[in-house]
């Protein structure tokens, strides 16, 4: 009973914060454009599957994903897991082993999961016509969301500076913008704002706020903010990587395809 009062509870509030938008979007075709609304039946059923989408997939990460996300990063960050067999003390980097694995894995995979990336990779694989894959693009994202995630909780067992990370971060992607395909510019940089949506920061910050409440000597409050901000930078990294390793994949190819024309070309000449 308490399930299905917080499900409508969540459906009523969901439905509150769409209105806004459907009501600016109405004022805007009826005052600016001055245009009727083509298949308005199908437009509000559409409204209608969103509002209730949205209500259950938010029921279901409240009910499920957050607390499974709090109580393995309790579980891993806790010094007698953390200790375990390895001599070390709370505190060393090397005995974090596990929550190394742990942020690489659970940043792929709520990565994968965020609606809003896999909406930009149907759109950018439908504008460009196919040349940039769905799952291509996804999988690049994640890995960028992975690293980052490591990464950032290694900053907070270390204790290192953030702003160190993240100014060393952004000077590469400015490299990298140099000498990455055009086309694939401003889709990397959209990249790190679409990795980090519903799924992934609850979650990220459940385990970075953990780890900072057991390293000794860290704030949850000074170290344990931060790893938001790794999951957006390094899905720009990987999806520039990405692009530059396609194109030199696809020059390489063509040099090769070259070389073979120009050697069957020769070989009648050869014969002549």
């Amino acid at each position: 009973m308490e399930l299905i009062r917080t499900g409508l509870t969540t459906l009523l509030s969901t439905a509150g914060d769409v209105l806004p938008i459907i009501i600016f979007i109405g004022v805007f075709q009826v005052f600016v454009i001055r245009r009727p609304l083509r298949n308005l039946r199908r437009l509000l059923a559409g409204l209608a599957f969103t509002i209730l989408g949205l209500g259950l997939f938010l029921v279901g990460l409240e009910q499920a994903l957050f607390p499974l996300g709090r109580l393995m990063a309790q579980q891993l960050t806790h010094p007698d897991f953390i200790l375990r067999g390895t001599g070390a003390m709370v505190g060393d980097w090397h005995a974090y082993t596990w929550v190394y694995v742990f942020a690489f894995a659970i940043g792929f995979a709520t990565a994968i999961a965020e609606p809003a990336l896999l909406a930009v990779a149907m759109k950018a694989n439908e504008t460009s016509g196919g040349a940039i894959s769905v799952w291509g693009l996804r999988v690049a994202v994640a890995i960028g969301v992975a690293v980052g995630v490591s990464l950032g909780c290694f900053r907070i067992i270390t204790g290192l500076p953030l702003q160190v990370f993240i100014l060393v971060g952004y000077i590469l992607v400015v490299i990298q913008t140099i000498w990455a395909p055009r086309l694939m510019i401003p889709l990397a940089y959209d990249s790190g704002g679409v990795a980090t949506s519903t799924v992934t920061v609850p979650l990220v910050m459940a385990l970075g706020l953990g780890l900072a409440e057991t390293v000794p000597g860290r704030s949850p409050l000074l170290d344990g903010f931060g790893l938001v901000a790794f999951a957006c930078l390094f899905p720009i990294i990987a999806v520039l990587s990405y692009a530059q390793l396609s194109a030199l994949r696809d020059r390489f190819d063509t040099s090769r395809k070259k070389k073979g024309r120009n050697h069957a070309e020769s070989i009648p000449q050869e014969e002549s």
